[in-house]
């Protein structure tokens, strides 16, 4: 077993723990998937099971193939003689699924050719449905409807049982369309994601033969993040494990996020009640981070009542204390995060080593655009950039049919968004009958009338559509852009269309209202120049951001997609009260739980050094909020963090009187306020210039070099200094 030896001491035990039920609880970072690999080569080595006895289960394709390579090189290097097709079973649970089914699918009266729907597919047969049944997509999003059908699924019940716990209207009618949704899918022979699970369990249900097959097919189950499995997950593991027991689960219950997805962190925590002869090994050596940081991880998650204690440590010597930055504002939060970076690239950090956290998609915003200010490359994961995001293209597309109504390509975006019944054959019909009298598209909506081809239901969609055109274009004569943008989303119900039941549908609104708060720069112009201005901003930082992505960038992301990835610099943005953790929680302790094990998976994916940001005042959402700190910040000892920054003395002594102190916040100064005209200044790029004009954040320049000409910038992003 010479090949053990490279294994810590509870590592090889799990390895050499090869029968029974084994529950290895693996902290961050401590090497988890090399212990189960080691566990799955030694069971072949030591004779104890044939690898195609062997099943091992993850949750990712990405996953699966990383364990399928690491046991193919040990079996490549322990095992001479081993062929190609004596191999364990490793695969994602679906993918083990649609393999048992294409096989047994004929059990259900059908046939083993079925199809698998995707996302996208099961939104059109949604649609369809709804169609038929003659329900409205705009009061019920068929991705709502869907997202509520899934979460039945995943507990195992199906139309009858979910009619019978339908609580309210909604509920009613996705009961409804739930029958009628797989109604059509038994039709077309088909299956969705959440379909190849539960069949498979009522597969092995209702035909015991079959279960046995597999029983003594795979007699050893080995399932990777068991603590992100669903109740039909835990099902059907447990009906593949009942008659030899030989079931080996890996995983974290503090690492358990997914509560939203329909993950139950029960099934890790009552591992011991099902199998009560279980042997439990705890590894806590962790391999990424410094002591400090695991230090600080074990004091914020140790506040959580429900989860096995364990205690999470390093042989790594020394370590930097932990910097908590208590600001005045997010700009001057997302300006120390650049600053700092700066000052690592001169310490020979790579970009690539360094990742900003965030607990919601909007707040990457400020942070995008300090980083273009900076000329930091950047890319967001998990998300698109604050610009290209869909809701927020959606309403900078209104906002320009508004300033021009000639803009078609905008006009074409949006003329069906949100869904107003006006169909591709009506658009079609539109664009004949104005390429044919040489006119815009806006000028035929202005008489629809004249339209013969268009039948009336369709007029009547138009008419209403260009009303309200006409409507916001003489608003914005009137009122500034931030207005406009609010009562433009009001008048078409942006809200009910966006907030669709899903935890997505949340996160795009805000992104919607984190545009309010972009637009809010121009309140002070007159209302016209209000609008031209803030569109020509938007413009300009989305134009620079086509230009920032290379190999060595910086990466941004959300806290639930950093999960099982690793940076030697992690910056946790955000860290107050009703941001992180999130207003939504607060009241229920259960979701408050995950948040704290959602802070834990964000301290604990740095190696060398964490900083966590507050802002005593943040204008999010449209709003300004006064926040305390996150109490996982008051969790930490305070013999392992740095303070630094605005309030530097009041961080650490309670809420309430962080909540009683007043200060007024940093913002951004815009260019009327930074810039006078005739000011010399000098660009990174285009050398010296000359202020020309300026109007709310946007200057414009007269450059020197004749090759560069006049520009505008937009002054918060702009590389752009005065000389004196």
């Amino acid at each position: 077993m010479i090949f053990l030896n490279e294994l810590n001491d509870r590592q090889r035990e799990a390895a050499e723990t090869l029968k029974g039920p084994l529950l290895i609880v693996a902290g961050a970072g401590s090497g988890k998937t090399r212990a189960l690999t080691y566990r799955i080569a030694n069971l072949i080595k030591e004779g104890v099971a044939k690898p195609w006895q062997i099943l091992a289960v993850t949750f990712t394709n990405k996953a699966a193939g990383e364990m399928k390579g690491r046991i193919e090189k040990l079996l490549s290097e322990n095992f001479e003689g081993l062929k190609e097709t004596n191999r364990p079973t490793i695969g994602t649970f679906h993918a083990v699924c649609v393999r048992i089914l294409r096989k047994h699918f004929d059990c259900f009266g059908r046939e083993k050719s079925f199809v698998i729907y995707d996302d996208t597919d099961s939104q059109s047969l949604m649609r369809r449905v709804m169609k038929e049944m003659q329900m409205d997509d705009e009061k019920i999003a068929p991705r709502a409807a869907l997202s509520l059908i899934s979460r039945a699924k995943n507990t195992m019940a199906g139309p009858d049982v979910f009619h019978g716990r339908a609580a309210n209207f909604f509920e009613k009618q996705v009961a409804m369309l739930y029958f009628a949704y797989e109604k059509r899918l038994k039709a077309n022979n088909a299956l969705d994601f959440d379909d190849l699970l539960l069949y498979t369990v009522r597969l092995f249900k209702e035909h015991p033969d079959v279960l046995d097959e597999y029983q003594e097919k795979w007699r050893f189950i080995n399932v990777d993040e068991y603590q992100d499995t669903n109740h039909v997950q835990y099902v059907l593991t447990k009906l593949l494990a009942d008659k030899y027991r030989n079931l080996c689960v890996i995983g974290d219950s503090d690492q358990s996020i997914y509560g939203f997805r329909g993950a139950d962190i029960s099934n890790i925590l009552d591992f011991e009640k099902d199998y009560s002869e279980a042997k439990i090994i705890k590894l806590e050596q962790n391999y990424r981070s410094t002591q400090p940081i695991l230090d600080a991880a074990d004091s914020i998650i140790g506040k959580n009542k429900k989860r096995p204690e364990k205690k999470m440590w390093t042989e790594q010597k020394g370590g930097d204390a932990l910097e908590v930055w208590h600001v005045r504002s997010e700009y001057e939060e997302a300006e120390k995060v650049a600053g700092e970076i700066e000052r690592l690239m001169g310490e020979k950090v790579r970009l690539k080593d360094i990742v900003v956290l965030y607990r919601t998609n909007a707040q990457s915003r400020v942070v995008e655009e300090m980083f273009l200010k900076y000329g930091l490359p950047y890319k967001v994961i998990g998300g698109v950039k604050f610009y290209a995001r869909k809701e927020i293209k959606d309403l900078l597309a209104y906002l320009r049919i508004i300033h021009n109504p000639n803009d078609t390509d905008s006009l074409l975006r949006v003329i069906n968004v949100p869904p107003r019944r006006i169909g591709e054959g009506t658009v079609q019909k539109l664009q004949a009958f104005a390429l044919a009298r040489s006119l815009t598209l806006a000028e035929v909506l202005k008489h629809v009338e004249m339209v013969e081809e268009l039948g009336e239901t369709g007029k009547a969609s138009l008419t209403r559509f260009w009303d309200n055109v006409t409507k916001w274009k003489e608003l914005a004569k009137q009122k500034e852009v931030s207005y406009l943008i609010k009562q433009m989303v009001r008048d078409i119900d942006y809200k009910g269309f966006l907030m669709d039941g899903t935890e997505e549908g949340e996160m795009r609104y805000e992104n919607v209202l984190e545009l309010i708060t972009v637009a809010g720069k121009y309140d002070g112009l007159e209302p016209e120049v209000s609008l031209s201005s803030f569109l020509e901003e938007v413009a300009l930082v989305a134009d620079t951001d086509q230009l920032k992505d290379t190999e060595n960038v910086v990466t941004l992301m959300t806290l639930h997609s950093v999960k099982g990835l690793e940076y030697p610099y992690v910056f946790i943005v955000g860290c107050e009260e009703n941001i992180f953790p999130h207003s939504r929680t607060l009241l229920d302790e259960a979701q408050l739980e995950e948040e704290r094990r959602l802070m834990y998976v964000g301290v604990t994916r740095a190696m060398k050094k964490l900083y966590l940001l507050a802002a005593k005042q943040r204008n999010l959402y449209g709003n300004y909020q006064n926040n305390p700190l996150s109490r996982f910040i008051y969790d930490i000892p305070e013999h392992l963090v740095v303070r630094s920054g605005w309030g530097e003395e009041s961080a650490f002594v309670g809420m309430q009187e962080e909540q009683a102190e007043e200060k007024t916040p940093k913002r951004p100064k815009i260019a009327e306020e930074k810039f006078k005209d005739g000011d010399h200044v000098i660009h990174a790029t285009f050398g010296e210039g000359v202020v020309v004009e300026r109007r709310g954040d946007l200057v414009t320049v007269a450059f020197k070099d004749k090759a560069y000409g006049i520009k505008k910038f937009a002054a918060n992003i702009a590389p752009l200094e005065k000389v004196d």
